[in-house]
């Protein structure tokens, strides 16, 4: 069944590169060379990484493109960073980032 099998796999694709590992909330994950964090996120079944500023609410990967700061993440120590433009490198530490980002500022 086609759903079994991983975008890769359907176009017939085989990175030149190795896998390599991010980690998100201290968890370890695997993923391709090319794949956005936002990418390599979703290839793991994590599908938030932000919550809203208000009440809290989950929030992830919304249009994809960069325009609708949904995907707000915390990269390497760096909040609001958009997880779906910023690329994935081996060693990247992306951690759930809650509100707007800056709590140290108390804004």
């Amino acid at each position: 069944m086609a759903r079994d099998r991983t975008p890769a796999e359907l176009v017939g694709a085989t990175p030149e590169q190795p896998s390599f590992e991010i980690t998100f909330d201290g968890r370890p994950i695997t993923t391709l060379p090319g794949r956005s964090v936002a990418a390599a996120l979703w290839s793991a079944g994590v599908l938030a990484w932000r919550t809203t500023r208000g009440d809290g609410r989950p929030r992830g990967a919304f249009c994809g493109i960069g325009h609708c700061y949904e995907c707000l993440a915390t990269v390497n120590g760096r909040p609001n960073r958009r997880a779906c433009l910023v690329p994935a490198r081996p060693g990247d530490t992306v951690t759930t980032q809650e509100g707007h980002g800056h709590a140290e500022l108390a804004v």
